[in-house]
């Protein structure tokens, strides 16, 4: 990911019946699938509880790696592991006050930080610009203590209702370990960003159980989609149905933009975790990345070749995690090109290679990632994917 809150094209979906898992209820921790043609047949994963005696004695050996996997990778984490359950902040509504931060990127000119306080006074709130919003060092919006700093004030500060990303860019995995996750899960808020904020909104909700947002930055566009699904998520708090832009009206025989393509059919459903691929499997291996057990696996990028979206990958194939997900939603890779050299895989090839063999649904084009009109995801909410529709199904509000 090199790059934040870049435009581009996107996808659409395309709606198609299918037989549907019955709803789980929230927090009870078990998460179920269906996947492939033949769907009749629920296939139970990660923490789904499943008789020995029924099962293989190969397949309790390999749910005790995974398990065991897991717990070295978390180990160390002491009092910073999520509590049990979803902690889910209190909804957004107009007259709050959200604190502006900037734990990435810095803001070089005065304009975009005035249209950024403007977007946001213009969907109802009040802003609370941190202390060092406007500061620089480098890069970034600071020192990595500045930056950390604004972020545990505004969590302190009772009158601040949500907090929100000025932008992306890069820092944020500097500023991870500095965050007072105790002080967070005290006085749980609305918390969002994306791009470089995946550290972050990942980290909070593993650390805390806090469900985090991954949403537009106060330096993104607001245009009219955008806008209704950050409201349907954050302030109506409702258990909406994220989809892709229907697709507009033009003289081509088919839609060109707004597609949805799926690579595996099927449903299934478990919480979402995820966000720009780079960054997340930049954290892999410390107690911030997140518990991908039974999740639904949502992932985007920018900017990078297609050996580097390769190399993330098969970073999170090694360490077990895409052996763990229940499903993955790919959105959009954003001016993800080969690059030079000898040739290249397409994205096609790398994600087939990488995402089939898992056996769980899989679609792309998700309206999520570094384009102009993007879907506002709840990280920690439960959800369930439908790939033959290209939808994503919240399970419960993610506010309260």
């Amino acid at each position: 990911m090199i790059a934040h809150g870049g435009i581009g094209p996107q996808a659409g979906p395309v709606p198609r019946p299918r037989r549907r898992t019955p709803p789980l209820t929230a927090g009870d921790g078990r998460w179920r699938l269906r996947h492939g043609p033949a769907a009749a047949q629920d296939t139970t994963i990660a923490d789904v509880p499943i008789p020995r005696s029924a099962m293989p004695a190969s397949r309790r050996r390999l749910l005790q790696l995974s398990a065991a996997t897991a717990g070295l990778l978390t180990a160390g984490t002491g009092t910073g592991q999520a509590a049990a359950g979803v902690l889910r902040p209190r909804r957004l509504r107009p007259g709050d006050t959200l604190g502006l931060v900037s734990p990435a990127n810095a803001t070089f000119e005065r304009e975009p930080l005035k249209i950024a306080i403007e977007s946001l006074q213009a969907l109802g709130f009040q802003v609370k610009p941190g202390e060092f919003v406007a500061a620089r060092r480098g890069p970034f919006a600071g020192t990595d203590a500045q930056r950390a700093a604004d972020i545990n004030a505004m969590f302190a500060d009772d009158a601040v209702a949500g907090i929100l990303a000025m932008t992306g860019g890069s820092g944020c995995n500097r500023i991870v370990d500095r965050l007072d996750y105790e002080l967070i899960r005290a006085r749980p808020k609305f918390f969002g960003g994306f791009s470089d904020l995946t550290s972050l909104v990942n980290a909070i909700q593993r650390r805390t159980g806090l469900v985090t947002f991954h949403s537009p930055v106060a330096a993104s566009g607001w245009n009219e989609f955008s806008v209704q699904s950050f409201r349907a998520v954050a302030m109506n708090a409702e258990a909406a149905v994220l989809r892709n832009p229907a697709p507009a009206a033009g003289d081509d025989l088919v839609p060109r933009e707004d597609r949805i393509s799926t690579l595996r059919p099927g449903r299934a459903q478990g919480p979402l975790i995820g966000g720009n691929l780079t960054v997340l499997a930049s954290l892999a291996g410390t107690p911030y990345f997140p518990d991908c057990r039974g999740a639904i696996l949502f992932l985007e990028d920018v900017n990078e070749y297609i050996y580097r979206i390769d190399r993330c990958l098969s970073t999170l194939r090694l360490t077990g995690t895409l052996g763990q997900v229940a499903g993955v939603v790919l959105g959009h890779f954003t001016n993800c090109t080969p690059g030079e050299g000898y040739g290249s895989l397409t994205l096609d090839e790398v994600f087939d290679d990488y995402l089939l063999p898992l056996g769980v649904p899989v679609f792309r084009g998700a309206a999520i990632g570094h384009i102009r009109r993007k879907l506002t995801v709840p990280v920690g909410a439960p959800a369930e994917m439908d790939a033959d529709t290209g939808t994503i199904r919240l399970l419960q509000a993610a506010v309260v």
